[in-house]
């Protein structure tokens, strides 16, 4: 089993309210945010979590939330300089803060650039703004503009888009003019997926009427043939960009990399290749939870809770990450990044080859590699069924 690139997930639990269609570990804003304690729990929390780094550099790091640009620049600030001072930074390290343009002053992001951001993800959702009603953003078509002019002139090395379609009451003509809305606006990176109703949702309880499959399909369809017209490449289900500039965060997720998790609720997951297995942690959940004072004289602890992924589950987890990129992989990551024989699985791939969901091929230097079919990413759940 190898150690791979570990990248660090920060979580802002606060947002100005929660929108219906959301299912993250967010709380709407009551009064001021206690930043500056918030920052320092993050960062004893990192401290309880550095016997994880095991001798590596930081190959990313993503502030999300949440709504991370809630916060200040001296808040941000002082949380990357702390994880600085833990951690070392690989050389040309992804550092990320998502943020809302209804939460955006003027010159806030060049004040993130300057405190060391270099790239910022963006809640657009929609440029109408009866869809950002009925999504319940705070925002409107006009201040997702300007946010997103303010990120192309911050001096950021890359800025990403999101962006849904499928929305409630959305046409073909919708969903394509808003996307075409989008790439105007010049992002590296568009991050373009289908809304889905997720439990312990507003909208899991009142359900919207949204598009039919087939109207889905063709949104689907013809947004990828505008995207690809406009020079963005798909490397991964739901992200677009321009040659070089796909989000190093998530690529590590999918590459089954790991990654540390901090703040209210986060995830982390880290190999221990001495002990031939891979962990998962949990910090707790809610920010009062999170930030109450130790009930000893001993340093409190934020994990919540932490597991050993069972070797039964290791295939399907590796592959329902590794599976989601469009790019080729050697069949040797398998064994490389779960300490298991890729005999486990030749069935299985057999059998995704015969069903044409999977392609095998050799690399440059002559290493077998497997390749995702259009087939396979379009039928992605069936595919990933053949590893459970």
């Amino acid at each position: 089993m190898k150690l791979p690139a570990l990248s660090l997930y920060v979580h802002i639990p606060w947002c100005v309210q929660k929108c219906p269609y959301c299912d993250f570990n967010s709380h709407s804003q009551k009064g001021i945010i206690p930043e500056t304690d918030y920052i320092q729990d993050l960062l004893n929390d990192l401290k309880q979590d550095l016997h994880y780094v095991q001798g590596r550099k930081l190959k990313s790091i993503f502030i999300g939330g949440g709504t991370p640009s809630l916060l200040t620049e001296t808040a941000i600030g002082t949380l990357i300089k702390g994880i600085k001072a833990m951690i070392p930074f690989e050389e040309n390290i992804e550092i990320t803060l998502e943020a809302n343009p209804g939460t955006v002053e003027s010159g806030r992001f060049k004040g993130y650039v300057d405190i060391g951001i270099n790239r910022i993800s963006i809640g657009i959702q929609s440029m109408q703004n009866d869809k950002l009603k009925a999504l319940g953003r705070i925002h409107d078509a006009d201040e997702a503009i300007k946010a997103a002019e303010q990120a192309r002139s911050a001096g950021l090395n890359s800025f990403n888009l999101d962006l849904m379609h499928g929305l409630p009451g959305q046409n073909l003509e919708d969903a394509l003019g808003d996307l075409q809305k989008v790439i105007a606006l010049k992002p590296k990176h568009i991050s373009w997926y289908q809304l889905t109703i997720e439990e312990n949702t507003q909208f899991h309880s009142r359900p919207p009427k949204l598009p039919e499959d087939e109207a889905l399909w063709d949104i689907q369809e013809q947004g990828h043939d505008i995207l690809t017209d406009a020079g963005y490449q798909q490397y991964e289900i739901s992200g677009y960009s321009l040659p070089d500039f796909q989000c190093q965060h998530n690529l590590n997720y999918w590459r089954f990399g790991d990654y540390l998790g901090i703040g209210c609720g986060s995830h982390g997951k880290i190999t221990l290749p001495v002990q031939n297995k891979i962990v998962r942690t949990v910090k707790i959940k809610h920010p009062k939870g999170y930030m109450a004072p130790s009930e000893s004289e001993l340093p409190k602890s934020y994990l919540f809770n932490s597991w050993q992924v069972e070797k039964d589950d290791l295939p399907f987890e590796f592959f329902m990450n590794r599976l989601r990129l469009f790019e080729s992989f050697d069949q040797s990551e398998f064994t490389d990044f779960t300490g298991l024989p890729i005999s486990l699985v030749t069935h299985s791939f057999i059998k995704a080859s015969e069903q044409g969901l999977i392609l095998q091929s050799l690399s440059n230097n002559n290493a077998p590699q497997w390749q995702v079919t259009a087939k396979g990413h379009r039928f992605l759940n069936d595919l990933l069924e053949l590893f459970v």
